[in-house]
This record gives structure tokens, C-alpha cells and sequence, in this order.
């Protein structure tokens, strides 16, 4: 059965953070409520597919830094445009350069979706150092979560944290592929 916190909660008791990051939790966002894990975990992301029921559909992540995406990513001018618009409600489908996470979150290892997210728990995945998956807490099909008392009670017994940052209004990112674009040098001029 998960566990509910806070915000507050995570701020009063930082010692938390070590066993998030070991686990599968909910988290806000700046758009909806998220389901996600250590990105660079193969078993954790496995069980995010099973709690989702999404078998071969690639996950996004969202990453600590920029420097995640130049070092790993090639951007063309245009995907560096966007990377530069990062935090924001979008996320960016790139070309990889190198595998920087789990095969079994994009499976090709050729493409990645990449987020970051405008909203407090960016610092919190910064601090984690490693990418997080982000899919959004539902199971296919089924509506997006802006609430976690809407949350499916079948998601709720299988996560072990829950981050309740209260109801949010938004809708899901903005997906901008980035993959037909032509490369150009990564320089770090983020």
C-alpha cells in the first residue's frame, strides 16, 4: 500500500528522499500528476509497466539537467531552441547519441521523450541526480490524473509513495518531435 506525503512533509523529513528514490511513486508536475521511477533502473521501470499495463509503448523521462540532454541527445538548431525554453509544459522526442537509461524505457535505444518540468519536484529529481520516468497515472486510455483522490485504487495499492502537492490544472505536455531535424555540434550553451 503506498504511502501519502507532501511537499512539507519531504522538507521536514529529507531522509525521505533515499527511500523515493529506490521506489515507485506519483509525483506532480507542472502539467498532471505522474507515475514514475529511477529511469537508469531496469526492474523498477519493468514494474511501471506493469502497474500501467503498457508493455512496448516507450516512456518520457524527466532529466536532472541540461547538460544530461547535450551529453546525451544531438540537437539540431531547432532542438536546441527548445531545450532552451526548459523548464516548460513540453515534451521533446530526440535522437540519442548514447544510452543513458534503461533499454526497456524507449526499448530502440535510438529515440528518448525528454521533460523537464516547471514545478518544485524539478529540484527534487535534480537532486536525485539520475532521470525519472514520467507517464501519467492512469492506465491506457483512461483519463489523466489532476487529483490523486482520482487516482485508480488498483495504481494506489501498487505504488509505495504518493506526492500530494494538492489539484493541479494543467494538461498532459506538449509533444515536440525533434527527430527529422539536422544535427548540428552540441555546445554547452545552456
Amino acid at each position: 500500500m503506498s504511502r501519502l506525503i507532501t511537499k512539507e512533509y519531504i522538507e521536514e523529513n529529507p531522509e525521505i528522499l533515499e527511500k523515493i528514490k529506490k521506489s515507485i511513486f506519483v509525483y506532480p508536475t507542472d502539467t498532471i500528476y505522474g507515475i514514475g521511477c529511477d529511469a537508469t533502473n531496469e526492474e523498477l521501470v519493468a514494474r511501471v509497466r506493469e502497474i500501467k499495463q503498457r508493455e512496448k509503448v516507450p516512456f518520457s523521462v524527466i532529466v536532472p539537467s541540461k547538460k544530461i540532454i547535450i551529453k546525451n541527445c544531438v540537437l539540431s538548431a531547432k532542438a536546441r531552441e527548445w531545450v532552451a525554453k526548459l523548464p516548460g509544459p513540453y515534451t521533446l522526442i530526440l535522437p540519442v547519441k548514447k544510452p543513458f537509461v534503461a533499454k526497456n524505457v524507449s526499448f530502440d535505444g535510438k529515440t528518448i521523450g525528454i521533460r523537464m518540468i516547471n514545478s518544485w519536484f524539478q529540484e527534487i529529481i535534480t537532486e536525485f541526480g539520475f532521470p525519472v520516468i514520467t507517464t501519467s497515472v492512469n492506465f491506457h486510455a483512461k483519463p489523466f490524473m489532476t487529483s490523486i483522490k482520482d487516482i485508480d485504487k488498483d495504481i494506489k495499492k501498487e505504488v509505495d509513495f504518493i506526492i500530494d502537492d494538492g489539484d493541479l490544472n494543467a494538461r498532459p505536455s506538449q509533444l515536440v518531435n525533434l527527430l527529422e531535424e539536422q544535427p548540428e555540434e552540441n555546445k554547452e550553451q545552456f
